[in-house]
Parts: C-alpha cells; structure tokens; sequence
C-alpha cells in the first residue's frame, strides 16, 4: 500500500480519476482514489491520518526512515485540492505523528500547508497523536465538528455512529480473483457512518475484518472502496478476502 501511495505522491500531475459517488447518512459524497472523501453539496474536502512528520518523529527516538514521507503526503494533499477546489478542508486527526511534529516541522513544509489553506475554512480536528492542536499553522482545531448533517471525529464511536465521518483506525480489505491478491486502504461505508483510510504515505492499515472493527456497521451493507491508482474499487464486505 505504501509503494502505491508513493508513486502516487511522485507523479507530477495525478492522472484523470474516478471516484466512487456515495451517501452518508443522506449527504451526497465523492471517495477519491487519492485518499479524500469530497462533499459537493457542501464544497467540502475530508481528509484523515496524515501523520505529517512521523519520519523525523522516528528519528527523533533513533530509528531511521526515509525522511520523505511529509513532502509525499502534502504532493498528494496538493493534487486533491486541485482536483476539487473546496471552501472547506477538515482533516480528521493523527495531522502530526506526534505532539511535536507542528512545532517542529520545517518552515517549507509549513509554508505549503498556508498556500493549501489560502481562501479556505481548514479545520484541524484533534487526535490521540496530536491532541493539542497544531501550532503556527493556518485554521482551527477542535475535538470533532458537526456540519452539514454530519459528525467529524477521530475516533468513531460505538454509542453515536449515524451520520459519523471518522479516522484513526485506517481501514484496509484484500480482494482476490484467479489465485492473486490484492490489498489496499479503503473508505469503510455502511451508508450510515463512514471511517476514512489513512492519508499519509507512511501509514499502515488496519483490516476490515479485524476485531477492532466489530460493532461499527451493518455488515450486510458495508462496502470497501478500496483505493486504485486513477479509480476507486468497490467491494461489498462479504466478497472480502480475510
């Protein structure tokens, strides 16, 4: 997944994509195979888990990574802000690897996320990474966001989940077809709620099937997007390798 999310981020223009066209909890809604989720009725733009600097958060306690991963993350933020043009940006959580990554990050990576956010609303909401906000950056922060008919948290909610838009576990399936596999992040909808795939290049997945999952849709009408190079692949659970 990460390769792909790579070469993705290396491209210097995305190509020509097709999303999948959805609702959620009603509200019209556009899974993107870069990784957003667009509301065109609200001009809205959803992103969750970039986890911005987790390279050098890395290095920080030792262990190395390639020190690419924030430059990739923000190409690829870049080129789904250009495919839709929003009013408003909300990204869900985990923005920054760690409480220090905002403070810390290098002024040119900052100064790409004021020329992202320039004439926009941008909302940072707070999660279990980076639960003080962010600092020195353009927009607000805030624990979750109702707007539009919808919830915007990190974590979603066993209690409250219609209408919920969520992050933090990053959803992945597998599918198979004549003897080979593939695996991929993927936005996880019931129709009622929907948890967003990860963002950022260095981040992992979590499967659908995993026990983490359990309580949070109708698996009778759960359907994985799974995340192509130039279109979204959709999948209902039970065809789900896992």
């Amino acid at each position: 997944m990460m390769n792909h999310r790579l070469a993705l981020a290396a491209a210097e223009t995305p190509a020509p994509a097709a999303g999948a066209e959805i609702t959620v909890h009603g509200v019209a809604a556009v899974c993107d195979p870069l990784g957003g989720l667009y509301l065109p009725d609200l001009s809205c733009l959803v992103i969750s888990d970039l986890h911005l600097e987790k390279g050098a958060a890395f290095a920080r306690r030792g262990m190395m990574l390639p020190p690419y991963d924030t430059l990739a993350t923000l190409n690829l933020l870049a080129a789904v802000i250009a495919r839709y043009d929003p009013r408003t940006v909300i990204s869900l959580g985990d923005n920054f690897h760690d409480r220090r990554g905002s403070a810390l990050m290098p002024d040119a990576f900052r100064d790409m996320i004021r020329t992202l956010a320039f004439g926009r609303d941008w909302i940072w909401i707070n999660g279990n990474h980076d639960p003080d906000g962010t600092t020195d950056l353009p927009g607000q922060s805030a624990d979750e966001l109702v707007y539009g008919g919808l919830v915007f948290r990190h974590e979603p909610s066993l209690i409250a989940g219609r209408g919920e838009v969520a992050g933090h576990l990053h959803p992945s399936a597998t599918v198979g077809r004549r003897g080979k596999y593939v695996r991929r992040a993927c936005f996880a909808t019931d129709g009622a709620r929907l948890v967003m795939p990860a963002f950022g290049v260095l981040t992992g997945g979590l499967d659908l099937k995993h026990k983490a999952m359990h309580g949070l849709f109708d698996h009778a009408a759960l359907i994985a997007h799974l995340l192509g190079r130039d279109r979204i692949y959709s999948v209902r659970f039970n065809s789900l390798i896992g």
